[in-house]
């Protein structure tokens, strides 16, 4: 008798079986995620590298550049401008040469984030006046460059109200508003440089710094001058600890100011939540140079 042969069902698959402790053909092992140390040890090291070669923050801890840069600002400051040097690193750890690599040379009028000689290891903000070669003098409070006259312009007062982080630098300029408060009226001026950049300054009146000798910018060095230009000691004073910073190095620039991200007038407090927005300054934030 003839038998009929059952199809094959289609839908049914032969396959050999895996071997005892093996996967199956096909299939892939999961992967296993990274322990939480190595999670830290990688975000420490992405967040050090952003730091050492693209931005950086900074705070404004005085009121040397007045009126541009307020103390309670806090600022980001761009570190590939003028290549990279062992201060462009966290802490000036020595991983890198002292002497800058793809170094670039700043400009006149640029704001810059330095470490202030003769220790090295103190971070200032300045404004570069003179570059190598220049020679720097100031003369009846009106800078000078190369020997010509640096135009100098009065406009409106500068009005900052007094705070927490913000006293008047004398009775003088202290003044009590309509609504009561209490500001600091400083005189104001605009200052143009000859590549055509302006800025603004306060000249408070006569200081023994509104009168110098005329300073010839060596190779390798910066002329640098705060914005408040009768409270701020720059390169018109000697390099002293503490104190003036002299003619800078190049080689001592962290990086160049960018933008300001936040600003606080110094009276928030911790344990009163709402002090953390009326501190605020908030038409500072987004402030570009």
């Amino acid at each position: 008798m003839n038998e009929t042969p059952e199809p094959a069902n289609p839908a049914v698959e032969t396959s050999a079986a895996p071997a005892p402790g093996k996967p199956a053909q096909g299939t892939r092992k999961p992967r296993k995620e990274d322990s939480f140390p190595v999670f830290v040890i990688k975000l420490v090291l992405i967040v050090a590298i952003f730091r050492s070669f693209f931005f950086s923050p900074f705070n404004i801890p005085s009121e040397s550049m007045l009126p541009r840069l307020e103390d309670g600002d806090y600022l980001l400051a761009a570190k590939w401008p003028y290549g990279f040097s062992r201060y462009s690193l966290p802490y000036s750890l020595p991983l890198l040469p002292a002497k800058r690599i793809f170094a670039g040379q700043p400009e006149r009028g640029d704001v810059v984030i330095f470490k202030a000689p003769p220790g090295n290891d103190v971070d200032y903000i300045k404004r570069v006046i003179g570059l190598p070669g220049d020679t720097v003098q100031m003369i009846g409070g009106v800078l000078h460059l190369n020997g010509k006259t640096v135009p100098k312009v009065k406009i409106e007062d500068f009005v900052i109200p007094v705070s927490a982080n913000t006293d008047c630098i004398s009775p003088d300029f202290a003044v009590t508003e309509a609504d009561g408060k209490q500001t600091c009226h400083y005189p104001q001026f605009r200052e143009t440089l000859p590549s055509g950049k302006s800025y603004n300054v306060l000249d408070l009146g006569y200081r023994p710094q509104d009168d110098t000798p005329p300073v010839v910018v060596p190779e390798g060095k910066l002329f640098l001058m705060g914005d408040n230009r009768d409270n701020s000691m720059d390169s018109r004073f000697p390099a002293v600890e503490g104190g003036g910073i002299g003619l800078v190095p190049q080689d001592n620039l962290v990086g160049r100011a960018t933008i300001v991200m936040w600003s606080t007038d110094g009276s928030a407090n911790w344990f009163l939540p709402w002090t953390w927005f009326t501190a605020l300054r908030w038409k500072r934030i987004g402030g570009m140079f």
